[in-house]
């Protein structure tokens, strides 16, 4: 017995297919399971290797501030003045009780690094990671 769609002794039919409906679903999952981890958090930083590396912490409980090359600073994605960046912090890093990395260009000059430091410092916060890339190289570090 097939459906009845015509204008039979039982009228037409009021039931939905979700079949399609569940497979489109399912397709689009999948794209979007392949694709978020291809997605980059942040601005293009050229970070500076180093030979011990720790992943980020998967998770929006943390905020990572990065200086560009050109000392622009920003809070994840969205850029902010340094005489905002308190500010910022404050209401989001400090209320929020989030973890605040910091990426800096490896080619930044010391003084702005110091200085944006120094405005977290005076926020409150006390913990602070920094993001460096692993180093390709297993040369041992020689001082001059």
């Amino acid at each position: 017995m097939g459906a009845n769609v015509g204008k039979g002794p039982r009228g037409y039919m009021a039931e939905i297919n979700v079949t399609p409906f569940v497979d489109v679903m399912l397709v689009l999952l999948i794209i979007f399971m392949v694709t978020a981890p291809m997605l980059t958090q942040g601005m293009d930083v050229d970070l500076p290797k180093t030979r011990s590396v720790r992943t980020l912490p998967a998770g929006s409980d943390h905020l990572v501030l990065s200086v560009n090359k050109d000392g622009s600073i920003f809070l994840d994605e969205y850029g902010v003045p340094f005489e905002d960046l308190r500010q910022h912090l404050q209401s989001l890093v400090v209320a929020q009780k989030k973890q605040l990395y910091l990426r800096a260009d490896k080619d930044v000059a010391y003084g702005v690094v110091v200085k944006v430091m120094g405005e977290i410092k005076s926020v409150g916060i006390e913990k602070l990671g920094i993001v460096a890339e692993q180093s390709d190289d297993n040369k041992t570090y020689q001082s001059p």
